[in-house]
């Protein structure tokens, strides 16, 4: 268990304005370069490159060299985790408590809000409608206590071109550091999509069918005509309604 000193450390990284900023840049599951994100930050890249240097000694942050460059990104998804669930917490503070107003959870960024990459999976009102349909299907189950992938789920992911197989793989490379199926309460919608593994996967399938587009310097994703078609016909969604 770590030390009060050791959580204050972590808690103290995070908490300031530059790094919160260029940690949120990393959500998407993306490597940036110190420069990027000095941009996001609005400061230095020398000032950047000595943010970077603490959060990677704090465990926060992971850095590979490929050539000149050096490429940052959040250490794993339990970073990321924290990340959302702190994002979580402060989205829903009443900035004055004697006078109640309708809570809006979540980014104010429309295109945020329909869809977004949260580390390694899929995000946002499309994410939430999708892990809907499959819950109503007897497909998966959420809860608490985690997720579970039915017999009927894994065959309709299958289909869909979902390698399963390399999921559970993957988490038996990590050692059960990974998940195969969890829930994750999505910060806008406030109930669960699907991540793990399988989160993972279903999400890598979607961008490598050209059904997901990334949205430039941003963790938004926009669904493409093409992924219009087959996700609302596999998942039953009238994607004009589910995603607004």
């Amino acid at each position: 268990m770590p030390s009060t000193a050791e959580f204050a450390e972590t808690a103290a990284l995070i908490g300031d304005p530059a790094r919160a900023n260029m940690l949120i840049a990393l959500l998407d599951g993306r490597a940036l370069t110190a420069t990027e994100l000095a941009r996001v930050a609005g400061i230095t890249p020398q000032t950047a490159s000595g943010h970077l240097a603490h959060l990677t000694g704090a465990g926060l942050l992971a850095m590979t060299r490929q050539g000149r460059h050096h490429y940052h990104r959040l250490a794993s998804a339990d970073v990321a985790r924290m990340l959302e669930s702190i994002m979580s917490v402060t989205a829903v503070r009443q900035v004055t408590p004697a006078r109640p107003r309708r809570t809006v959870t979540g980014p104010r960024d429309a295109a945020l809000r329909r869809a977004r990459t949260c580390y390694d999976h899929l995000a946002g009102q499309l994410a939430v409608a999708m892990a809907d349909r499959m819950i109503a299907r007897g497909e998966i189950e959420l809860s608490a206590d985690g997720g579970a992938l039915s017999e009927r789920g894994a065959m309709f992911l299958s289909g869909l071109g979902v390698d399963l197989a390399a999921a559970r793989a993957d988490v038996l490379r990590r050692g059960g550091a990974r998940i195969f199926c969890r829930p994750c309460l999505d910060w806008s919608e406030r109930r669960p999509h699907i991540a793990g593994a399988v989160g993972a996967a279903m999400s890598r399938t979607w961008f490598a069918q050209g059904w997901l587009r990334r949205l430039e310097e941003s963790r938004a994703v926009t669904l493409t005509r093409s992924g219009e078609m087959a996700l609302g016909k596999a998942f039953e969604l009238r994607l004009g309604e589910a995603v607004p």
